[in-house]
């Protein structure tokens, strides 16, 4: 082992507990220097690893990736305050309520007594007017923390981040195998692994994003090994933790046929029925609707093509166009991720599995890219499934993302919440700028970072 593995190391963790545990959501200047020098040292080990292609070094920072993120279990989060609506949610759920019936002042206003559900904790989220519009898997994590630790917020806190803690860990090996399989550099696993904005986001402020993309990629894993049923209960669980892999689904039509496809989705639907069904009542539909909704018609933050639409809209209307724009932007990205899915697959061909899995991970990431540019609302732990199954192509402008994204936080920095347009005018610019220049690149190699 290098010397200078050591060096990193002691760094990186150094690095980890000052972003871990000593900054709160409005030190932005923290933030970003802690952010920025574990990004800067993220680049030099991936670097070295992709030049040197030492593997007992690549494993020494896996090991150190796995690390890291147990260290960050103990943590409270520190970066977002969505922690509290999952308590919230948990708590209500080991009582018996069912968190899709009714908005949280509800139970505040009608004194319904459910224990810990109370002024302070309702005071400490956002969101107070929207139902909740985390799926089962998540509510899952939720009710098992507070029906450990139903008194303490901490306790709760850290049962929600083992469950991360431990998809994060699968994902890492499930990428190592995925990477044999597709016979591509073992050290593309760090550019998961090692990721600022992963290791962060999903374990150190508990977004359920880790979940999402562990069964996303055991669902993976299992199709290549032709183990259909299994692979779509694991879609299933992907789905059911958190709603975007859903999108991906179509492409499978010309990657399996009709016949095996129609089966692998029968078993996908039911599973996510089955796994809805302890929630699902008169009021679920209408109030899950009605809270996805809200994302494409109120709520605003980080967005690309719209906020250059939106200026428009107040240029000819004078008026915030959004109930129009959002759904629009919806509608489009739905229009083209199908075109993605039927009209541009022309790599199929089934006797080349090794390119044919390749290159459909590839049309993932374009599909949950182009979703995401179309949002209305980018947080920065939306990026982890773009980071994730870049991992498997030979395109990097979602890591260029992960470093541009976080600077987002600077919004939470000022007396009063402000958003940073400039902020978002140079993020976009250099992730498209680089999406480009990757995707016009005759050979689009690994590009040296």
């Amino acid at each position: 082992m290098k010397n200078k593995d050591w060096v990193f190391r002691i760094i990186l963790i150094a690095l980890t507990y000052l972003l871990g545990f000593t900054v709160e959501q409005g030190d932005f200047r923290e933030i970003i220097i802690y952010y920025s020098l574990f990004f800067l040292f993220y680049l030099l080990v991936v670097k070295n690893s992709f030049s040197d292609k030492n593997t007992a070094s690549i494993y020494f920072y896996i090991w150190l990736a796995i690390v890291l993120r147990l260290f960050l279990v103990f943590t409270q989060p520190n970066l977002s305050n969505d922690v509290y609506r999952f308590i919230w949610d948990g708590r209500l759920l080991v009582q018996g309520f069912n968190p899709f019936d009714h908005l949280p002042h509800y139970y505040l206003e009608n004194e319904t007594g459910v224990q810990g559900v109370s002024k302070e904790l309702f005071a400490a989220f956002g969101s107070k007017n929207f139902f909740t519009v985390y799926p089962p898997i998540a509510q899952a994590q939720f009710a098992s923390g507070c029906w450990l630790f139903p008194d303490s917020i901490y306790w709760s806190t850290v049962i929600m981040k083992s469950w991360l803690f431990l998809f994060e860990t699968g994902s890492i090996l499930l990428i190592i195998k995925l990477l044999s399989h597709l016979k591509l550099p073992l050290s593309n696993v760090l550019l998961y692994a090692l990721n600022p904005l992963i290791v962060f986001e999903i374990t150190g402020n508990l977004h359920f994003e880790g979940a999402m993309i562990f069964f996303l990629l055991l669902a993976i894993w299992l199709l290549i090994k032709t183990k259909w049923d299994w692979s779509a209960i694991a879609f299933a669980f992907s789905i059911c933790s958190k709603l975007l892999t859903l999108m991906f689904l179509p492409f499978l039509i010309k990657k399996l046929g009709w016949k095996i496809s129609v089966r692998y989705f029968f078993i996908t639907g039911i599973t996510c029925v089955l796994l809805f069904w302890p929630i699902i009542n008169t009021h679920f539909i209408t109030n899950f609707a009605d809270s996805l909704g809200l994302y494409f018609h109120k709520l605003e933050f980080n967005a690309s093509f719209y906020y250059l639409l939106r200026w428009i809209g107040f240029h000819l209307t004078g008026f915030n166009q959004i109930a129009i724009i959002g759904p629009l932007l919806g509608g489009g990205a739905l229009g083209g991720i199908l075109y993605l899915a039927f009209a541009k697959q022309k790599w199929f061909n089934k006797n080349d599995s090794l390119i044919n899995w390749g290159k459909l991970i590839e049309y993932w990431l374009f599909a949950i890219c182009l979703y995401l540019f179309c949002t209305t609302t980018m947080h920065p732990w939306y990026v982890a499934l773009p980071i994730c199954l870049c991992v498997f192509t030979n395109y990097r402008f979602p890591i260029v993302w992960s470093y541009f994204i976080f600077w987002t936080y600077i919004n939470y920095s000022y007396p009063i919440y402000e958003e940073n347009l400039w902020v978002v005018g140079i993020e976009y610019a250099a992730v498209f700028i680089w999406m480009v220049w990757e995707y016009k690149s005759d050979e689009k190699k690994v590009l040296s970072l």
